[in-house]
């Protein structure tokens, strides 16, 4: 019934002129930086030349990609995802989903491996821009293996805060908007709260700060540096935010 209903999902999305719209303008943007980004390295050859240990072009090129490509997700996120429950309520069709015989967990996971299958194509289309160099240059794959893993769990953790907000209101556009004051806020909020616990060496606190923010556990990836840590918080995040959209479901419908 997951499969079904993510299934579903994902067909909503290839034929919502909403998605496409974001998928072109997010190919865009990280294929604008990618060329920058390229024909920066091209230039710095010479200079690079001459280091004994000079940076590569996963370094130089394909990670700002996918940094941007973090960055763009904080926008287009919660607009993906603004119509997985607040559509479905709008439109009166949350109820018949509802009167099925499935459990809110499993609507819940359909929705959102919906949602997280689409984000993983535009990762992977992030990946074919720096493997198209491979035949020219000698690329990292362990960093680059890691960015990718980094950029699927900030998806999935951006996917599931979005899915969570999307329950609470039954105006799609209130829904995008919540979502991403809900990511902005964690990241900022996040950050502030990691760094003053640090300083006070509050470590432990300090370490469970980070699993409530998306763009920290990104960073060690970004890196080229396997944090299982990081992961960990990454996962613990996502069930987090999935479990309140799956109470929150179940809270309505026992209230009709």
């Amino acid at each position: 019934m997951i499969a079904t209903i993510a299934g579903k999902e994902l067909k909503s999305l290839f034929a919502s002129p909403l998605a496409w719209v974001v998928l072109t303008v997010t190919q865009l943007v990280m294929g604008y930086v990618f060329l920058r980004r390229l024909d920066d390295f091209l230039q710095l050859q010479s200079q690079l030349a001459r280091l004994a240990n000079p940076p590569g072009a996963t370094e130089l090129v394909a990670a700002p990609v996918f940094g941007t490509a973090a960055g763009v997700f904080l926008f287009t996120v919660p607009l993906l995802a603004m119509r997985l429950i607040a559509e479905e309520r709008r439109n009166q069709t949350l109820v018949l989903i509802m009167s099925a015989p499935v459990s809110m967990t499993h609507i819940v996971l359909g929705k959102f491996l919906g949602l997280l299958a689409f984000l993983l194509l535009t990762v992977a289309l992030a990946a074919l821009m720096p493997l198209s160099l491979a035949a020219a240059t000698n690329l990292d794959y362990g960093l680059l293996a890691g960015l990718v893993a980094g950029l699927a769990l900030l998806a999935a953790s951006f996917a599931a805060v979005s899915l969570f907000t999307s329950c609470l209101t039954v105006h799609p556009v209130a829904a995008a908007v919540g979502s991403f004051a809900a990511l902005l806020l964690m990241m900022l909020a996040g950050e502030a709260a990691i760094e003053g616990l640090n300083a006070r060496e509050w470590l432990l606190a300090a370490s469970l700060a980070q699993v409530l923010s998306p763009i920290k556990n990104f960073e060690p990836f970004a890196k080229g540096v396997l944090d299982t840590y990081a992961v960990a918080c990454a996962l613990l995040l996502v069930v987090f935010f999935l479990a309140l959209a799956a109470r929150q479901l179940e809270a309505q419908r026992l209230k009709g």
